[in-house]
């Protein structure tokens, strides 16, 4: 008889794990340019891309001549799932008074708490890798400093001028313009004050700068606003992405896209976020619902990207 694999042995709360996995934070952005791609292995290789898709082969043939070959795709390393997981409890006493079957809208806000400790985890990660210089080429990557940063409203800034660079720069590499554009909770608050975008927008009717309204005059698919907040060493309540603003062409697609030349992914393990069958604790007087996720954010494309670091002072 063949060994059951590990998402054949665990036993599921079916209930509590679509739960699990239909949640979502609307302070998480992460996955806009990570998007999730299911994997069956908790390891294996990185499909990374290069600018193959736009070169100009030798496609014609002569009668008995060798077809010419092309291949789209490598293997850049290898990538390990990280596995992250806690115990959703809840009380017996709050299960009693709750006037619900079986206390499942009681082990459902737990699971969505856990799902919010989990997320929030997945998201600092995100942001890091995407917010570290050293992951750009130079033509890939601005630090902006004293007038030309977007919290300067002295005429000198351009917010607009600096992301058309940033797309033009993608589409030289990869001949695609970048579709997305992530911007800290911070930025976005000096941007809806920004003379130059408020004089593009003020006859559109608008009277509020928007995400959509920043997508439509910048020309990609969606603006993204990260809002999420984490405590860093000091007790202090930090923007999760800082003072930057990421471009990058991204989509979603699944491990076998190969010859997309896709920003980045998030590798998760097929069926996760999971949440166990719960079990009673007599002593804690609670019953407990393990929450696991495994996934690992990965670079597959940096020249699909574009970095701006200190975008406000």
């Amino acid at each position: 008889m063949p060994q059951m694999t590990p998402s054949q042995a665990r036993v599921v709360d079916p209930i509590l794990t679509e739960i699990a996995l239909g949640y979502s934070n609307q302070d998480f952005v992460g996955d806009a340019i990570f998007p999730s791609v299911p994997v069956q292995q908790r390891g294996g290789k990185i499909i990374s891309f290069t600018n193959d898709d736009f070169r100009l082969f030798t496609t014609a043939r002569a009668p008995g001549a060798n077809t010419a070959r092309v291949q789209f795709g490598y293997s850049s390393g290898s990538y390990t799932l990280e596995q992250h997981a806690l115990e959703a409890v809840v009380p017996w006493e709050l299960q009693h008074e709750a006037s619900v079957v079986a206390g499942v809208q009681l082990g459902a806000a737990a699971v969505r708490k856990v799902q919010n400790v989990i997320g929030l985890r997945l998201e600092k990660a995100q942001a890091d890798i995407s917010t570290t210089a050293g992951s750009y080429a130079a033509s890939n990557k601005v630090t902006l400093s004293g007038t030309a940063q977007w919290s300067d409203y002295s005429g000198t800034s351009s917010p607009s001028k600096d992301i058309e660079t940033a797309k033009d720069a993608i589409r030289s590499q990869i001949g695609k313009y970048a579709n997305t554009v992530v911007v800290s909770a911070s930025v976005m608050a000096k941007l809806r004050q920004h003379p130059t975008i408020i004089d593009r927008v003020k006859y559109t009717g608008r009277d509020v700068v928007t995400e959509d309204l920043l997508a439509s005059l910048w020309g990609v698919e969606r603006v993204v606003v990260g809002k999420a907040v984490y405590l860093d060493a000091a007790g202090t309540l930090t923007d999760v992405w800082g003072k930057f603003v990421v471009v990058a062409y991204t989509v979603p697609g699944t491990k076998a896209d190969l010859g997309e030349p896709t920003y980045g992914y998030t590798y998760r393990l097929d069926g996760a976020p999971y949440v166990e069958q719960g079990y009673p604790d007599k002593n804690a007087k609670s019953d407990i619902y393990p929450v696991t996720d495994e996934a690992i954010p990965v670079l597959t494309s940096a020249s699909a990207g574009y970095l701006i670091s200190a975008a406000i002072a």
